[in-house]
Order: structure tokens, then C-alpha cells, then sequence
């Protein structure tokens, strides 16, 4: 079946198969690699993309529920070459290691943002339950948020081109 997704401000026609996972869509048609596969049962948080500014585990996303959705990748908040603040946060507290779970924990935490855009630590840590990080204790990730909330972390999802 052939359906439209909004990805990142771009728009995509695809075929897809009745039983394509959104997640599959995003790294193997349209090429966006920070889409991870974890556990491929929505636990882990490393496929998290926001949908119509929500996040979802795009492992259990079928493709074609996701027809004429805004979808954001992490790759999507990069303007003009540049970070945001959220991005730049992460980099300057510690908050990446690995970097595996990195693109789901921000966009879970982007979610919060859109909802609330001055969480408190525990929202904090309520938005991110869903995003298992294995190489840190969460403190530095919190952290991050914090210093991106007080910098005026504001940037949203670019509109349809």
C-alpha cells in the first residue's frame, strides 16, 4: 500500500506492507540510522520518534498507522547545521556514553517538553521511564534537561514542506 509520512519537515510517498513497522520504514526506505532497534517489544525506548509531537516506540508503530503524521527523528531537531539546546545540553552534562538509547531519551524527554516546558525532576524522570539507559545512573540525563529547560530549550516541530 502506498501512504505519506512527514518525516522531519519532508514529505515521503512509500510502499509499504500491511505488516511494516514504522521503524523499519524510517532506517530502510527513508535512510534515518538514530532509529534504533532495542528489544523490538516497546520496553527499551531506542526506536522512539515523536508522532504528531508524542512519542512512540516506532517498534510497535505499523507504517501505515503513522499515514500523514509528523514524525521527528533527532536528526530533525538540527537547524542549519546546529544542535538545540536539548542536544547541546546532553553534550555539555555528560548526559551521552554510549550513545545507543541518546536519540529515543531525547525525543521522550522532547515529548515532555512540547507538553510542559518547565518540568519538574521528578516529570523528569516519569517521561523518561520508558528509555532504559545501561550506562548511566539517569543523574547526568536529568541534569541535561534541567540545563536545557533554564537555557530556553524551544525549538518545534518544523511544519510540512
Amino acid at each position: 500500500m502506498e501512504i505519506v509520512l512527514y518525516v522531519n519537515g519532508k514529505k515521503y510517498k512509500l510502499d509499504v506492507g500491511s505488516e511494516e513497522r514504522l521503524l523499519d520504514v524510517l532506517r530502510d526506505k527513508i535512510g534515518i540510522k538514530s532509529v534504533r532497534e532495542g528489544c523490538s517489544e516497546g520496553e527499551c525506548g531506542a526506536c522512539t520518534v515523536l508522532m504528531d509531537k508524542k512519542p512512540v516506540t516506532s517498534c510497535l508503530v505499523l507504517a501505515f498507522q503513522a499515514e500523514g503524521k509528523e514524525i521527528l527523528t533527532v536528526e530533525g531537531l538540527i537547524e542549519n547545521g546546529e544542535l538545540d539546546q536539548l542536544q547541546k545540553s546532553f553534550i555539555e552534562k555528560g548526559a551521552i556514553q554510549c550513545g545507543y538509547c541518546t536519540p529515543g531519551m531525547i525525543l521522550s524527554i522532547k515529548g515532555l517538553l512540547y507538553q510542559n516546558p518547565n518540568p519538574t525532576e521528578e516529570e523528569i524522570r516519569e517521561a523518561i521511564a520508558g528509555n532504559l539507559c545501561r550506562c548511566t545512573g539517569y543523574k547526568k540525563i536529568v541534569d541535561a534537561v534541567i540545563d536545557a529547560v533554564q537555557k530556553g530549550e524551544e525549538r518545534c516541530v518544523r511544519t510540512r514542506q
